[in-house]
């Protein structure tokens, strides 16, 4: 009786040992890093704009995607038009796959014209994703009576701006310098809904902003005809009759010069998470934002706030950097006192 029970204690020894390997051999080092965890989304401009909104709306269904189901919390960091949030992304925060950043779409170009205010490298950063590319646009406030790009020829009109370097002033600039608009850039405003404010009180005249923007943060002065539309950029809008900037250039240099003014538009509003960050995180949270794009309460919120998803893969947004930063030294140059 006595030997009976030893075979069994020892047979179950045996299937417990298996149980404990196979275990072991399925245990997923990634969600074991992440479960209980807080991942960090840092936003580099105030709230309400459409950066901040697609952050938040992200934020709230990327996590369950992310293996170990980490709670993920959007947080503003406001400074120099989204620099100093970039900065700190790259230089001070973990490197262990908890800081994502939604980064401004035209830092890449910054980089390639060596502004000095960027201390990152877009090239070593480690893309994930973003919800579609962007059409951008000049926009002038109905009461001006500036309702094409010659109108902006003939009158000044103040424009309003984040800071020299955001896309807010970089727009406006290369319009004035090639296509002989005479835009007066006021720069100081925290972010879009901010211009926006200032444009309702009569402070500003004008903006850059996106087409998506518009329709998801301003649909009613769309409806009401509040905004003249004067030029877009980037993959032409199918609901948008304006003339595209890039297509305005009097030479090849001058094209690409615009190109490059504009290529934020291929980066949509692009989520990168910082340099160091271990590969097979990057590949989990790459994997989650490709989930997300599919997620049926994603889309679903997504369409109600009027956003378009053609989603754009980390790996895409990372050779698009990478020829951004290819740019020839001629280009760059002449660039460099319109994107500064």
């Amino acid at each position: 009786m006595a030997l009976t029970r030893n075979r069994l204690s020892g047979g179950s020894a045996l299937a417990f040992a298996l149980l404990l390997a196979a275990s072991g051999a399925q245990a997923d080092p990634v969600a074991d890093f992440y479960r209980g965890k807080t991942v960090n989304m840092f936003v580099g401009v105030g709230v309400g704009g459409e950066y901040d909104i697609q952050a938040r709306l992200v934020a709230r269904h990327i996590g369950k995607h992310i293996p170990g189901k980490p709670s993920v919390v959007p947080q503003n960091m406001t400074g120099a038009g989204g620099l100093k949030m970039t900065n700190y992304l790259y230089a001070v925060a973990p490197r262990d796959g908890t800081s994502i950043g939604m980064i401004a779409n035209n830092f890449p170009a910054l980089q390639a014209i060596g502004s000095a205010g960027v201390q990152f490298d877009a090239g070593k950063m480690q893309w994930l994703g973003s919800i579609a590319p962007a059409v951008e646009t000049m926009a002038v406030w109905h009461t001006t009576g500036v309702k094409t790009i010659e109108d902006a020829r003939k009158r000044e009109v103040v424009a309003g701006a984040a800071t020299r370097g955001a896309i807010t002033y970089t727009y406006p600039a290369v319009m004035n310098e090639l296509l002989g608009t005479r835009f007066k850039i006021v720069t100081g405003y925290t972010g879009g809904n901010e211009i926006n404010i200032a444009m309702e009180r009569g402070e500003v005249e004008a903006r850059n902003n996106t087409w998506s923007s518009w329709k998801s943060t301003k649909p009613h002065w769309l409806k009401d005809k509040k905004l003249n539309i004067i030029a877009q950029a980037g993959p032409r809008a199918a609901d948008l009759d304006a003339p595209s900037i890039e297509q305005l250039g009097r030479d090849g240099e001058e094209r690409q010069l615009i190109e490059l003014a504009v290529s934020g538009t291929q980066f949509g509003r692009p989520l990168t998470t910082n340099v160091g960050v271990p590969a097979e995180r990057v590949a989990a949270l790459r994997a989650a934002f490709d989930a997300t794009m599919k997620d049926p309460e994603f889309l679903a919120e997504a369409a109600a706030l009027n956003f378009e998803v053609n989603p754009i893969s980390g790996i895409k947004l990372q050779q698009t950097v990478e020829k951004v930063l290819s740019t020839s030294k001629a280009v760059a140059t002449r660039a460099k006192g319109l994107l500064e």
